[in-house]
């Protein structure tokens, strides 16, 4: 559960993992054919 009062810092940092932990990994990225992350690196190991 988060604190109701953060920081600045604290603030930075909640941002940053939700962009890089749970956004990016499935947004769709045009330079990879429009694919999420997780699923051109699925399709690249098999």
């Amino acid at each position: 559960m988060m604190n109701p009062v953060m920081n600045r810092e604290q603030v930075r940092q909640a941002i940053f993992e939700y962009i890089e932990v749970d956004y990016n990994p499935s947004r769709r990225h045009s330079p990879i054919g429009c694919m999420s992350r997780e699923n051109y690196e699925k399709k690249r190991v098999a």
